[in-house]
């Protein structure tokens, strides 16, 4: 049984001790090289003294058009082989080894790393606990002088021969900031660095080649695309590699993300900081709307869905139209009588609407929207050899990290998208499911009539069929919309056992949450779409009206310390007078004692006179 990984939280596998177990999957090496036989040597000889069993290793050199042209020295593994690719570029050759590669695991080397003897067996050993895992191991920068090819095949330890030497520096602190990548699953492809890495076959296979449009970038791009292909990605402490000199980065970091960002910023969503222009479209949406036509999902509610998807505070979304565009013709002598008129009307209209595609059936959770294009076979395996894929197209699952399945009529608000994709991201969910409504009617007879016009969903992902559907819990009669993870269902289709309901899966490896679509905003029927000449006028009030409040709360505020100044001065004053009653209690208090003592000493001179009167009269 396949192991179920949740998130990306490798601790739950245990791997085997090297040297302590039998592998039995052939690893394929690819070391695309231009230039540089000297450092190629050493290269090849660390790959000689490997641990992992020579018979289980093949080791691919791609001469990129070197002059003179590389060769292969004496000392290097058996199974060692050199394939030219005169195509200049590092993903051009990647490829190429990619496509002369034999082996269930390939592991990236750049031609000037190498190898501790324990390095392939640590990968390995990964590799056979589950198959859809990303292994990277720890790179340091090394400015010593160049040994011999004899001295590192022979070397116990090649700190000997290399150390003092950097760390990775951003590598590690990525790793160290988010508890070996499993505190932050959505960063996690960023460990896809291409010096010295190890993926599964089978997941290269699911996620596509390296892109050879762009100039940097490459592995992370790559990176993205395997961890929209359900990998999980591990940091490996006892593959240890030396890379001879310092990187380009090292050289000059700032020109270099000048450049990738320029590229990957319209291929990876996930770097959300490098899409912050509020309106323009990007190559690879963040988020992919699917609506069905056909049944009884007519043109007025397609088009009332679809308006207001395009008309939300998330500008990053593309709309994949479902329906039988194989068979909409148009009629030129009687139109309103033509059967497929609905779906002309659909397809008519947004026929020139860059963010809208159309499709001849919904597609799977973990595969790719492939865009219906008349007169092309639009799916792969079906397509005939040598024709070119789609744009867009590249291997079996979406680039788009985000899916959402929404019935036709039923209407986000303007900030709902934004909103729901937060609650999934913040959640780390792998599958939002939205209830919008309880069908009254016979559901199955709901589903059989959305399926009429030819618009197939897929089962057991509980696409919803002309407004009901038939979800992954088996709700039938209820109305509801799916927010799906691209990676949570790659990886559940990897996991699932025989028989078993893909959201099932999803469960286990990222959860499932339900939510009620009235309190984010889901409602029928059309809106009010504002359009951007007034959402600008609303954002010129706004400002205004906000620069009329400071001006207020400005001048309050000088009232405020005006009446507090004016305080402080009654205040003074009132103390001044509370001073002068003081003195003033004083005096009279003092003026009542003197006017007591002269009463007394009048009512003693009076009395000592009637005295005297009375002693005369006697």
């Amino acid at each position: 049984m396949t192991p179920r990984i949740p998130g990306n939280d490798h601790r739950v596998l245990t791997p085997p001790e090297p040297g302590a177990w039998t592998p039995s999957l052939r690893v394929s090496v690819v070391v695309p090289a231009y230039g540089g036989q000297d450092k190629l040597d050493l290269v090849l000889a660390g790959l000689a003294g490997q641990s992992y069993p020579a018979e289980l290793t093949e080791v691919i050199v791609v001469d990129n058009g070197s002059d003179p042209p590389l060769r292969l020295p004496a000392l290097r593994p058996p199974g060692t082989r050199l394939i030219a690719c005169p195509v200049p570029g590092r993903a051009h050759a990647r490829n190429a080894g990619l496509a002369a590669a034999t082996g269930d695991v390939i592991h990236w080397l750049d031609s000037d790393v190498v190898l501790d003897r324990l390095s392939v067996e640590a990968h390995m050993r990964w590799h056979h606990v589950a198959p859809y895992l990303v292994v990277t191991g720890y790179l340091r920068f090394t400015p010593a002088e160049l040994p011999t090819p004899e001295a590192v095949a022979a070397a116990g330890d090649l700190a000997e021969l290399f150390e003092p030497a950097e760390p990775h520096a951003w590598l590690v602190d990525l790793i160290e900031r988010t508890g070996g990548l499993t505190d932050n699953p959505h960063r996690a492809f960023s460990l896809h660095v291409g010096g010295a890495t190890s993926v599964g076959a089978a997941l290269l296979t699911a996620a596509g080649p390296m892109d050879t449009d762009l100039i940097l970038g490459q592995d992370t791009e790559m990176g993205y695309r395997l961890a929209q292909a359900g990998a999980v990605f591990v940091p490996e402490p006892l593959s240890r590699a030396f890379h001879l000199g310092p990187t380009m980065r090292m050289r000059g970091k700032a020109p270099i993300d000048r450049v990738s960002h320029a590229f990957v910023a319209d291929r990876i969503p996930s770097y959300r900081w490098l899409r912050s222009h509020p309106a323009r479209q990007w190559k690879v949406p963040y988020l992919e709307v699917v609506v069905e036509a056909g049944g009884r999902a007519g043109y007025d509610e397609v088009r009332a869905t679809v308006d207001a998807v395009l008309a939300g505070t998330l500008p990053d979304v593309a709309v994949t139209v479902v329906g039988p565009w194989d068979r909409v013709a148009a009629e030129g002598r009687a139109p309103l009588r033509n059967p497929d008129l609905e779906s002309a009307l659909v397809r008519g209209h947004y026929a020139h609407e860059g963010r809208v595609r159309f499709a001849l059936t919904a597609p799977e959770a973990a595969r790719v929207t492939v865009p219906y294009r008349e007169g092309a076979t639009p799916y792969p395996g079906e397509r005939p050899e040598g024709e070119r894929r789609p744009e867009g197209e590249r291997g079996s699952v979406t680039a788009a990290p985000y899916r959402l399945r929404l019935p036709a009529g039923w209407t986000p608000d303007e900030d709902t998208l934004a909103r729901l994709l937060d609650l999934a991201v913040e959640g780390e969910y792998g599958l939002v499911s939205v209830l919008l409504a309880e069908e009254t009617g016979n559901a199955g007879d709901a589903g059989d009539q959305g399926n009429a016009d030819g618009a197939e969903g897929t089962e057991g992902t509980g696409d919803t069929r002309g407004g009901a559907s038939e979800g992954g819990d088996g709700d039938a009669g209820l109305v509801t919309a799916r927010l799906e993870r691209t990676a949570a269902f790659a990886r559940a289709a990897i996991v699932a056992g025989e028989g078993e309901d893909l959201d099932d899966a999803v469960d286990d490896v990222f959860g499932v949450l339900w939510v009620d679509g009235e309190t984010y905003g889901f409602t029928t029927g059309p809106r009010q779409i504002t359009g951007r000449r007034s959402a600008y006028r609303a954002r010129t009030e706004a400002r205004a009206e906000a620069d009329r409040l400071a001006r207020e709360a400005e001048r309050l505020r000088g009232e405020v310390a005006r009446w507090k100044e004016e305080s402080g001065r009654w205040r003074r004053n009132a103390v001044e007078l509370r001073r002068e009653v003081g003195g003033l209690r004083k005096e009279l208090a003092a003026a009542r004692k003197e006017l007591a003592a002269a009463r007394k000493v009048m009512q003693l001179g009076l009395l000592s006179s009637v005295r005297r009167a009375l002693a005369r009269r006697r």
